[in-house]
């Protein structure tokens, strides 16, 4: 994204603790929307690379209290002097906006928003008002509405309780591939609270709710693990009956792992066609087959084959919820890359040009 043009005033009041001031600007009243959002519903001035769409409206909830998490990778557990709603968050800002003008800029570009996505946080007040403000937007919109959850602070009712207020889709970011990785960057290692075994029970518990193929596990390529441990957490997912969204890691100023480099493209991109082949039936991963240090050596199906199923370009596509039409809604235009030649989620199909550079980065496959 580039050519963007944002002012907000962040100035901000305290109140007392458990009464929200109604001089802040906290949820349900208030909202942080990515920018690629704000400028989906013609909030910021600003273009995508390459003409891209940014189909989905993620909504962040906020408050003054911010998020009780730790996570190592995340911009919304930096310390120091900034306000919960200076801080990044996939390495953008997420200017704060009334819920009634976001409710008025979704109606206003109905061709233009496919889904909405509310992100909740590890905040004891979030629960409560996903349940309001999904309720809410069922009855003021027309398009679908996904829940990223915060398993931590959830139970099994809460999610009955999301379904019955109108969320048809679930995330759950489990975003590591090991419990020990978990623990480092995510719980005890950094003083978080959130733990591996209750972020898998909210993941089978979302998928018992809301049905199979309707609930999504984040996963993060690049947090130390090997391909081999990344393709047994997508099909433990897959055997489950959910799905993958996948993310490169792509490192965030002042976190814990600012200065962690980001994974080697090709070694994102065997994960984005591991996972494309596993969610997608279309091989056994039984049969594929590793080096020494856990990387993919072979998907065990003909090259022929995975050369026609590398050069539709769709293993290399975001993978998130789709819109009513099948397609996926939540696209994240260059949330985990600099916009550039060197896309790692393609926000659109691949071109012919973006193929042979895959199968360059792929390897041996070209």
């Amino acid at each position: 994204m580039t050519e963007r043009t944002y002012h907000e005033d962040h100035a901000s009041q305290t109140a007392p603790r458990g009464i929200p001031d109604p001089l802040t600007r906290e949820s349900p009243d208030h909202v942080r929307t990515s920018i690629a959002a704000a400028m989906t519903l013609g909030f910021m001035g600003g273009r995508f690379h390459r003409n891209a769409t940014s189909p989905c409206v993620n909504l962040l909830l906020t408050y003054d209290s911010g998020c009780a998490g730790r996570c190592g990778y995340c911009g919304l557990s930096m310390g120091g002097d900034r306000g919960f709603r200076d801080r990044s968050f996939i390495r953008v800002g997420w200017p704060t906006y009334p819920m009634d003008r976001i409710i008025e800029g979704i109606r206003a570009h109905p061709d233009k928003v496919k889904r909405v996505c509310i992100s909740m946080i590890t905040n004891i007040r979030s629960m409560e008002d996903t349940i309001l403000l999904t309720r809410r937007l069922r009855e003021e919109i027309e398009q679908p509405v996904a829940l990223l959850v915060a398993p931590t602070i959830l139970t099994r009712d809460h999610l009955v309780r999301f379904r019955e207020a109108g969320a048809d889709k679930i995330g759950v970011a489990v975003d590591c591939a090991r419990p020990d990785l978990f623990e480092a960057i995510r719980g005890r290692g950094v003083n978080g609270p959130h733990q591996w075994e209750r972020y898998w029970q909210c993941l089978t518990d979302a998928i018992d709710v809301f049905g199979p193929m309707n609930v999504g596990a984040h996963l993060i390529t690049g947090l130390g693990e090997t391909e081999r441990d990344m393709v047994e957490v997508i099909l433990r997912v897959h055997d489950l009956g959910g799905w993958t969204h996948l993310f490169s890691f792509f490192p965030e100023q002042g976190s814990a792992l600012a200065d962690r480099p980001q994974p080697p493209v090709g070694q994102y991109r065997r994960i984005q066609l591991a996972r494309w082949l596993i969610d997608g039936n279309l091989a056994d991963p039984v049969r594929f087959r590793y080096d020494a240090d856990g990387r993919i050596v072979d998907f065990g199906i003909t090259t022929d084959r995975l050369l026609g199923i590398i050069r539709t370009g769709r293993p290399f596509m975001t993978s998130g919820c789709p819109g009513r039409d099948g397609e996926v809604a939540c696209n994240r235009p260059y949330a985990n890359c600099v916009p550039g030649p060197d896309i790692r989620n393609y926000p659109f199909l691949p071109d012919h040009e973006d193929v042979a550079r895959i199968l360059d980065e792929l390897g041996r496959y070209g």
